[in-house]
């Protein structure tokens, strides 16, 4: 049996799997709004969601599903709103991030 603190070990390396998963959404979202040929955008979007759905998978491996989704969203969720502000000038209501 494993102590109380491998575990609390193992569940914090086990958050770079939603965390990961997140930015490669993310990227995905991104993808689509760069000024490439759309064959090249629709390619990268389709392996940014493939890499976003494996590291998702392990995720749920090594966290719970709640700890994994939540983590998954919130990275998704900010890291697509600050590179819309910050690559395509996009303007942020912060009421959005009170929720």
């Amino acid at each position: 049996m494993r102590s109380n603190r491998s575990m609390e070990g193992g569940n914090r390396k086990g958050y770079a799997w939603p965390v990961s998963a997140g930015f490669n959404a993310a990227r995905a979202a991104i993808s689509v709004k760069l000024p490439l040929h759309q064959f090249v955008r629709y390619g990268m979007v389709l392996l940014f969601n493939v890499t976003m759905w494996a590291c998702y998978v392990n995720s749920l491996k090594a966290l719970s599903s709640l700890q994994a989704t939540v983590t998954n969203f919130a990275t998704n969720f900010i890291s697509s709103g600050l590179a819309g502000f910050v690559f395509f000038h996009e303007s942020l209501s912060f009421q959005v991030y009170l929720l």
